[in-house]
């Protein structure tokens, strides 16, 4: 996409305007339903208008923390997401970070109190955060237990196991980013942008 759209869309004096591009931009595979969940920083004066946004959506949102005039804030489908993470790899994985047996909205309170905790003391995120991004779970151990190093590629993640699979989903999220995209730049809404059935 030409850097001239971007700019103009990010630097749109309409917040509403800038948002929701924002929005499709870096939310496009949780969109296209391909992701269960994405996190994106806003701008704070932004955070209130995503209730008007996703109004018409089956997409939540959390804020999981705010300094400094941004929001860190987690998009999800409550129901894809709780569901991921009662999958049995994912729950014995977060189960070692104190998510025990807990309903989906504990869970994010907990995640959300130790996204703080760990800003707090400069730590960056807590590892189990790929968990709740829908990140493939040995992509996430392999992450804590190589503390972010020796990868085997980059995309989206960091990726310690089948290149080759994490390659094709990498190609289906740029996919889906130009896919959604588009449909912006010609007028649809976030909820028709949810709603295409097309093949992308």
């Amino acid at each position: 996409m030409p850097a001239e759209v971007l700019s103009y869309f990010l630097k749109n004096r309409d917040w509403r305007l800038r948002l929701a591009f924002q929005v499709v931009l870096q939310c496009a595979p949780l969109l296209k339903r391909l992701k269960v969940s994405c996190v994106i920083s806003l701008e704070e004066t932004l955070y209130e208008g995503l209730k008007e946004l996703l109004g018409d959506t089956d997409i939540s949102y959390w804020r999981l923390s705010c300094s400094e005039g941004k929001c860190l804030v987690l998009f999800y489908r409550p129901d894809e997401l709780e569901r991921y993470l009662s999958s049995p790899k994912i729950r014995s994985l977060i189960y070692e970070y104190g998510y025990l047996d807990m309903s989906l909205e504990r869970m994010l309170v907990r995640l959300c109190s130790r996204v703080e905790a760990f800003a707090e003391l400069g730590m960056g995120f807590p590892h189990e955060i790929g968990a709740f991004l829908g990140y493939p779970p040995d992509d996430v151990k392999g992450f804590i237990e190589n503390e972010g190093g020796k990868y085997l590629m980059i995309g989206y993640w960091k990726v310690y196991s089948n290149p080759a699979k994490a390659r094709m989903i990498f190609k289906e999220y740029d996919r889906a980013k130009d896919c959604a995209v588009n449909e912006f730049i010609t007028g649809k809404s976030i909820r028709e942008i949810c709603e295409t059935e097309e093949k992308i």
